[in-house]
């Protein structure tokens, strides 16, 4: 929903500029040098293999706070591949991520006591796993971590007399602690934040975590999430390693990287890290979301197309635009409401004239009998209204964030709110509650939760003021009309540190809750204000699922580690501008990284307006975010797909091939939720030894080998497109073809066309498509499998997931699921393609079949007596396989040494393989030379 509080005025903008051309310039200079760190002064072997070692300060300051004199190291290798080093007050407990939250094991309890003895001092200076090695100099304290295989030091926070960086400091509110870095090494994540430079961390950029309801126009900007977390990619002599660092902390945070060192300065919390070894980009994200949570699995439906906007007055409004998207042959699957559907913008209420219950429960009836879905916006705020079931019921159980013992009073929508804790338990059964009392009255399919960073449309310690109404329910609802006065008397509202909030430094408790004010067991909001979103996705996650045992959907604003377990995110409050949807790619791919792989972005824009081209495009990348749907404003002219003949033209054709594409996204859905691996993909993902690739932004992939390459500015029917080595075939032109040597190649892309090819090597499942995702899922499938071009040996694999897509899991053993693996092989002018089948029962009963199946790259022409299926020969007319071939058409030719080959699409139709059903079949090529 749009926030236009923290929106930049034009008439700010050269005080901004100043600022933050200052602030870059902090960015870029030498650090200022804050104590002479710690040394060790014991240390010890824990029964659980790991290392306890107690630090103590060399030499007490007070900037920004006194130093504590006594920290507590443990480190260990929880696995093979990961390296947990965890600091803190050796002599008070700290604020850490909840271990509720965020399962994890407990470091050591800390002890009564420190002395120089142990019953298992330590004689060696490094503690070494199967992947990662530990090590540390003493004094004064460091640590470094580094690859077993080849030495490859991945992060050391020694100084080294350096200027770069100083000492760890361990205050508490100022935490310091740097890393050295190779020039070469490239950098990703560290979000959420729109990120003007691409995909890769951009040295002296500011990167600033701490969850703002900042609008995602502003560039290098906290937003809506916070992601601690980067990866680094090395190729060292061609040879590619990919590590990660996860500095698991919710306070607020800067971090400045500079290129050949990068630095954290954090205003509380433990240092408590965890090192992921790869060594690949898959393997990195495979082993952190194996310990953050793996990706939630999510219903097939959601893959379809979304329609949404704030502004949909009535219900009528709402049944027109399914209706028009039906006429105008556009695939639509679900239809949104954002805060219209509500009674004076209060949650979990219907608004009896625009939305009545029985005209409401009539449509949902309709679209359900068709298969489409509906969702409906949830903000956390509860208006404070005494006739207000929901808010009365908070009351009761004590449910709210707490300010000087009261509810902790902002405003939002409805006026003046209190917000939930879902910290606290109550509040979690509340919540689950009131989703139930609205799903009796509103069967909806699943909820958005925005708002939740949180967002404020005051400050401070706030009243309702008297003789007033607040709103007044003229002029734009977002202006603060609560009596407020600004909170600075505590050292939780002035932090002596102040990081880069919004871009400007501003004060960490404007706009959102008193950082003052107090959650659950006295926890304070100072420390868990990061976590608010997580913390609400936990709960509404619970509460959806505990209704009918269906699988959820929830879509999420604010984000933290680990929020990709409960729910999808989209990319906020964007702008109909050629930039935004450049910079809509990078946020995409950084999410998948993050563990949130159900992500898009609002296609089209959600403040005003697009131009009819840049809606053009805009669907043609949107086809392919993982989540797709178009979102506008209240205030912006109506954009949906249908509103222009030529955006029509675009959505048939993109999202055409979205809805053919469904059982590979799904299939890409169920690897997210088993093994982390992101459904879109920077290409390096796929190339990690291509260099040139490393900071590509501008196209991407969909699994490992479907690439998108999008035009991106105005004006252009054309767009330069960077290939990796290999063989690439145009998805929606299959005579196409592009063998590169590692090069950029011009495609043609007219306004209509977007552009996808699929890489060698590939069988890639796919059906017929259609208007709606219940509809397509049971068309026939085709299989495409891809060789390198003119080969004469070569292999191909693939897979595919299918289940009952209600059943809250995502995995085969439940007798609702089936897991195909797909295989072929080119061998001395044979070609073989098979499958084997994991629990086929599920595919059988639902009567799914193979009807064609396609092979790109072939060379020489085709034997069609040579054709064998399940074993048996298939005489020339004596069924009705049809065997078709078509020479492709190369931007490049491809050359075997002595002269130029052809290749060939061949095609197989009219077959009645079972997908349940293991097959194998052969046919052979006559071959050249």
């Amino acid at each position: 929903m749009f926030s236009p509080t923290y929106l930049l005025s034009s008439s700010s903008l050269y005080v901004l500029l100043v600022l933050l051309s200052c602030f870059y310039g902090g960015f870029s200079s030498a650090p200022t040098k804050i104590g002479k760190g710690y040394r060790l002064i014991s240390a010890e072997e824990t029964p659980d293999g790991g290392f306890l070692g107690h630090l103590q300060v060399k030499q007490k300051n007070n900037i920004y706070g006194p130093d504590i004199p006594l920290l507590q190291l443990y480190v260990k290798h929880e696995t093979g591949d990961r390296l947990r080093v965890h600091i803190t007050d050796a002599e008070k407990q700290r604020w850490e991520v909840p271990y509720n939250l965020l399962p994890r094991e407990q470091p050591p309890a800390l002890k009564q006591t420190i002395g120089r003895s142990r019953k298992n001092p330590l004689t060696v200076s490094e503690l070494a796993g199967s992947e990662l090695i530990f090590s540390f100099i003493a004094d004064p304290f460091s640590f470094a971590v580094k690859r077993k295989s080849n030495g490859q030091t991945l992060f050391n926070s020694s100084s080294g007399g350096s200027d770069s960086f100083g000492e760890m400091v361990f205050k508490d509110q100022y935490l310091e602690i740097s890393t050295q870095l190779p020039k070469d090494a490239s950098l990703y994540g560290l979000g959420e934040n729109t990120q003007p430079h691409g995909i890769k961390l951009y040295p002296n950029d500011p990167y600033t975590l701490y969850t703002t309801d900042v609008s995602a126009i502003n560039l290098n900007t906290d937003l809506y999430g916070s992601h601690p977390v980067y990866m680094d990619l090395r190729n060292v002599g061609g040879q590619p390693f990919a590590h990660a660092v996860l500095l698991l902390n919710s306070n607020g945070m800067d971090v400045f990287y500079r290129g050949n060192s990068l630095t954290y300065k954090i205003i509380g919390g433990v240092f408590d890290f965890y090192f992921f070894s790869g060594p690949t980009p898959l393997g990195f994200v495979d082993q952190y979301t194996s310990f953050i949570g793996r990706p939630a699995p999510m219903p097939y439906w959601s893959l379809g197309f979304h329609q949404c906007r704030w502004g949909y007055h009535n219900l009528s409004v709402v049944e027109d635009v399914v209706e028009n998207y039906r006429k105008a042959q556009i695939p639509l699957d679900v239809i949104w409401n954002d805060d219209d559907h509500m009674d004076g913008h209060k949650d979990f209420t219907l608004n009896p004239v625009n939305y009545p219950r029985p005209k409401l429960l009539a449509f949902l009836d309709k679209i359900h009998s068709r298969g489409m879905k509906y969702i409906v916006i949830i903000d956390p705020g509860i208006g404070v209204n005494s006739s207000y079931g929901v808010y009365q019921r908070g009351i009761a159980n004590d449910v709210f964030i707490k300010y000087d013992g009261e509810p902790y009073l902002a405003q939002v929508w409805p006026g003046a709110v209190n917000f939930p804790d879902f910290l606290n338990p109550n509040t979690v059964a509340w919540w689950g509650d009131e989703v139930r009392r609205f799903h009796e009255l509103v069967p909806v399919d699943g909820l958005w939760i925005d708002m939740n960073e949180a967002s404020n449309f005051c400050s401070g310690k706030c009243t309702i003021p008297k003789g007033k109404q607040c709103p007044s329910g003229t002029g734009p609802g977002w202006i603060c009309c609560l009596d407020c006065k600004n909170i600075t008397k505590t050292r939780w509202d002035d932090p002596p540190y102040k990081i880069n909030a919004s871009g400007l430094q501003i004060p960490i408790g404007f706009k959102t809750i008193a950082t003052s004010a107090v959650h659950y067991n006295g926890v304070l909001e100072y420390d868990a204000h990061s976590l608010y979103g997580f913390s609400q996705a936990i709960a509404t996650h619970k509460a959806l699922q505990g209704l009918e045992g269906k699988r959820p959907f929830i879509l999420s604003r604010s984000t933290y580690v680990g929020s990709g377990k409960y729910a999808a995110h989209w990319t906020g409050d964007n702008k109909g501008t050629w930039e935004d949807l450049k910079y809509s790619i990078t946020t995409v791919l950084n999410f998948g990284m993050f563990g949130v792989p159900m992500v898009g972005a609002d296609i089209c824009g959600f403040y005003p307006a697009p131009t009819e081209e840049l809606c053009n495009r805009w669907i043609e990348v949107g086809a392919f975010y993982p989540f797709s749907r178009d979102h506008a404003n209240y205030y912006s002219p109506r954009q949906e797909l249908y509103q222009w003949k030529t955006v029509t033209k675009s959505a048939q054709n993109a999202l055409g091939m979205r809805y053919k594409l469904l059982p590979y996204l799904y299939t890409l859905n169920y690897l997210a939720h088993t093994s982390g691996a992101p459904i879109a993909r920077p290409l390096f993902f796929s190339f990690p030894a291509y260099k040139e690739c490393y900071g590509l932004s501008t196209q991407f992939l969909l699994g490992s080998s479907l690439m998108v390459s999008p035009v991106l500015e105005k004006g252009k029917t054309s767009v330069k497109a960077l290939f990796p080595p290999g063989s690439w075939y145009s998805l929606f032109d299959m005579t196409q073809t592009i063998v590169s040597k590692g090069q950029y190649f011009t495609l043609d892309a007219p306004l209509h066309v977007v552009n996808v090819h699929l890489y060698q090597n590939t069988i890639l499942p796919m059906q017929q498509g259609g208007m709606i995702s219940k509809e397509a899922r049971m068309t026939p499938f085709t299989l495409i499998v891809t060789f390198p071009a003119g080969a004469s040996e070569a292999q191909a694999k693939g897979n595919l997931y299918l289940d009952n897509d209600e059943l809250p899991e995502m995995k085969l053993g439940n007798g609702y699921s089936t897991h195909v693996d797909l295989y072929a092989t080119l061998k001395q002018g044979l070609v073989k393609i098979w499958s084997e089948v994991q629990e086929g029962k599920f595919a059988l009963d639902k009567g799914w079949k193979i009807e064609k199946i396609t092979v790109l790259g072939l060379s020489g022409s085709v034997d069609t007596s040579g054709l064998e299926i399940n074993g048996s020969p298939v005489a020339n007319g004596a069924s009705n396989i049809e065997l078709t071939s078509v020479e492709q058409m190369h931007l490049q030719d491809v050359e075997d040494g002595v002269g130029k080959k052809k290749s060939l699409t061949v095609s197989l139709s009219g077959l009645n393989l079972y997908v349940g059903q293991k097959f194998d079949m052969s046919m052979k090529m006559g071959v050249q030379g």
